[in-house]
């Protein structure tokens, strides 16, 4: 949670220093990067760093909209380096490009990317704590903490997709994720408790507006035409979560504070 503040992108750099990259752009090409992690079969890591480290470029530098995809695949390549056994090569992301960009450009994005880094390259991302809070709220049947992982899994991707999100910490998100998860599971049970609180450091008032973005994700009220993330855990390996949808209002009790 330190290193979390230190290490965020900023959450208004399309506004203050992009010139001709829209949170649209972004948002397309965040969803392109999920196609490209399920095709080389990245770990999940891998396509968060991807994209912090690509946040954070942009939070420092001004970029073409025509160099915004080099911009993802580099990151990706610096992500892969870092989190994958094998890798795949810089010749595999120029093809997944259909070549637009040569070697020698991914190259030197890359060397880019690392230096605004200073090769700082571990950061914690929503993964990190995700996989922190799932493990410790798991519920009694192994089934339904399986659907809770996925549930979380698919929402936590598709926050990625929101400029929006920006402005709250990787934990704020994951914990606001697990909220909405386990509300998805279980309309009718307070997602909230002592324990989850006690455990993400978190009061349920400090993470209503991230909630609420999440639940509109999750309710295709943003991005309903971006749809990587919804078919990729439209799969069975994944039980189809995305299919799954909460109540369409959170019940207002569930979203105010616990007393002692």
């Amino acid at each position: 949670m330190e290193v979390e503040a230190r290490r965020q992108a900023a959450a208004d750099y399309i506004e203050a220093v992009q010139v001709d990259v829209t949170a649209n752009m972004r948002a397309i090409l965040v969803d392109w990067l999920v196609e490209v992690a399920e095709e080389y079969k990245l770990v999940a890591d891998t396509l968060y760093l991807a994209v912090s480290y690509l946040d954070r470029f942009l939070s420092a530098h001004p970029l073409r909209r025509n160099r915004l995809q080099l911009l993802g695949v580099a990151a990706m390549l610096i992500a892969a380096k870092y989190e994958e056994i094998t890798p795949p090569h810089v010749e595999d992301f120029c093809y997944i490009t259909d070549n637009t960009y040569t070697r020698q450009e991914v190259v030197k994005m890359e060397s880019d990317i690392l230096k605004l880094l200073k090769f700082e390259m571990g950061n914690p991302t929503i993964k990190t704590f995700l996989r922190r809070f799932m493990r410790s709220c798991e519920e009694d049947k192994k089934r339904s903490s399986l659907l809770l992982e996925f549930i979380g899994s698919y929402l936590a991707e598709l926050s990625l997709l929101d400029y929006g999100c920006l402005r709250f910490l990787p934990s704020v998100v994951a914990a606001s994720v697990v909220f909405v998860a386990k509300l998805t599971i279980d309309p009718y049970t307070n997602p909230w408790c002592k324990k989850m609180q006690k455990l993400t450091g978190y009061k349920v008032s400090e993470l209503k507006e991230c909630i609420t973005a999440i639940h509109d994700l999750q309710l295709n009220r943003k991005y309903s035409s971006l749809t990587a993330i919804r078919d990729k855990y439209k799969q069975h390996k994944f039980k189809c979560v995305s299919t799954l949808l909460p109540p369409v209002d959170i019940p207002a009790l569930y979203l105010q504070d616990l007393t002692e």
